[in-house]
This record gives C-alpha cells, structure tokens and sequence, in this order.
C-alpha cells in the first residue's frame, strides 16, 4: 500500500487539476447535479449560475453534432481561492486530460462552458486520429461551437471572420499557448479558419464527415483539402 499511497501523494501535489476532478469531494466541492460541483455555500443565484452555464454550453455543443456522446465531470469556481485550491491558474476554463472540465468565476458562462466540453465532445469522438489533428483545428472549432463573440461574428454576418491569416496555425498544445499567449488574435484567426471551411463544406456534418474518416486512418490534411 505505500507505493500507491505516495504516489496518489505526488499526483495530488503536482497535478491538483487531475486530484480535484477526480475526488472533487477532497476539495471540498458540492454537487449541485449529477458530476456538476462547485464550491460549498453558494446563494441560490450562484447555484443557478453555474447549472445555466453548464447546462447552456451543454446544448450548444448537442446542436453542433447533433447529439453528446461526452458527459465530462464539471467543477465550477465563483471564487478565486476554489479555483487556486483546484489546481487552476490565470485561464477562464480548461479541459483536464480531456475528461473534466474546470470552469474559473470568469469562465462560469455558456460560452466557456461550451467551449471547454466542445474540447472533451471532440476527443471522445475521435480514435486513433487524435494525435493527427492540430491544436489550432480543436481550438477554432471550440470557439465556433461556443458562438464566441470575442472572436467571431455574429451568425447572422456574411463573413463571420474578425481576424484572418495565410499563415501556418500552431499545430501542438505548447505552440498553441506560446502563440495565444503572444497574440491575442490567435483565436480569432483559428476561429476563422475553421468557421470557413466548415461553411464551405456543408457546415456541421463537415466536422463529422472529418472525424469518421480519420477515425478511418485518413490525415488531417487530406481530409480538410477535399
């Protein structure tokens, strides 16, 4: 028992994210419904808060594809000192392991909500092409399936483009945070680039055409040329 005892001691220290969303009950969090937790003794305002913003983000996703096939674990700050104790950092929302989702008190809202479990909704569907598809693609679809306003127009806009690019988006996670982190447009033109192609290519089936076919053994590349 003391190897497994000291290392669930090393996760917990060093990964907090991945202890918390495991055992949200260590942290001291509360279940409000069914894998949605948030910190012990909210008002009934912050209650609905955050079961609005994760049952919003939940629906936009389901309309996107037509159905959810994920159910990621939910922990939802409305305060600072819950997120630092959960492990999270200066980010509105992340995707733990792509299992959980952690949303900050300026992240409980739809389009956080969305964008994170669009990351999970994503991964779950994808097999063996997930180490093929660039983080750029995850991160603009995210942002097309939360209806970002920050970073991209609204529907009813001919283009719904705010910021656009010829060139080359990151591809890995680190690039990505290295890029974002430096240009704040980053997300826009991620958003761009996938909001086109989708619209040029049928629109939501387009994303599922793509994950069925590298699922299929296809690359990246060839899909999204054809």
């Amino acid at each position: 028992m003391a190897l497994p005892l000291a290392l669930a001691a090393v996760v917990t220290a060093a990964f907090p994210s991945v202890a918390a969303t495991t055992c949200p009950g260590c942290y001291g969090m509360e279940e409000l419904a069914p894998d949605v937790y948030a910190e012990p003794g909210l008002a009934p305002s912050g209650r609905r808060q955050v079961i609005s913003a994760v049952q919003e983000g939940s629906r936009r996703v389901r309309d996107f594809y037509g159905g959810k096939r994920s159910a990621p674990r939910i922990l939802a700050c409305l305060t600072d000192g819950c997120y630092r104790r959960i492990g999270g950092g200066g980010e509105r929302g992340i995707a733990v392991l792509n299992r959980a989702v952690m949303l900050s008190p300026a992240g409980v809202d739809p389009v956080i909500a969305a964008h994170e479990i669009s990351h999970v909704e994503l991964d779950s569907r994808l097999n063996s092409g997930r180490g093929e598809l660039p983080q750029w693609f995850d991160e603009g679809l995210a942002v097309l399936v939360s209806g970002d306003p920050r970073y991209l127009a609204p529907e009813t806009a001919g283009d719904r483009c705010l910021a656009s690019t010829d060139a080359a988006l990151p591809v890995t996670l680190d690039a990505w945070l290295r890029a974002a982190g430096a240009d704040k447009t980053t997300y826009a033109k991620a958003a761009c680039r996938v909001t086109r192609w989708v619209t040029a290519n049928g629109g939501p089936r387009a994303v599922l055409d793509l994950i069925r076919r590298m699922n299929a053994g296809e690359r990246f590349e060839a899909v999204t040329k054809t």
